[in-house]
């Protein structure tokens, strides 16, 4: 007798699937999961305080400092003299947590206004320095 055909001789093919191993499998995995879901549960009830769910948002502000074409200091879109751009520096670096500066200078100005920029926010005692550029367009 050859394995998958039938008692006579013949050369059919038992077209039969046996499904006993695939009940002894499925049982093996029941009493598995019954005898290890007592032991996921905990032992000990603990009343656990409650929180909120509000973020408390700690962020630092952010200062946008432009320098435009003419040399023109906008401190969040609003010029400014060269004379107020120390009083301010100092003022933001004093706050807790301290603010991002971020600096934008157009292309056209020169170096040495957002050179005087960055040594006054240096002496200001500002920490966090950036500088906003744009992407290049292909």
């Amino acid at each position: 007798m050859a394995f998958g055909t039938q008692d006579d001789d013949t050369d059919d093919v038992m077209n039969e699937i046996n499904m006993t191993p695939f009940v002894d499998i499925m049982l093996v995995l029941l009493i598995i999961f019954i005898v290890t879901v007592p032991v996921m549960k905990h032992a000990i009830n603990i009343d656990l305080p409650r929180a909120s769910n509000q973020r408390l948002d700690t962020r630092a502000q952010t200062i946008s400092l432009s320098v435009d074409a003419d040399g023109t200091y906008f401190w969040n879109n609003e010029a400014i003299e060269d004379a107020q751009l120390a009083l301010r520096l100092a003022a933001a670096a004093a706050r807790e947590p301290q603010p991002e500066l971020h600096i934008r200078g157009d292309k056209r100005v020169r170096y040495e206004r957002v050179a005087q920029v960055m040594a006054t926010a240096q002496l200001s005692g500002i920490r966090k320095i950036g500088f906003i550029t744009e992407p290049e367009r292909r």
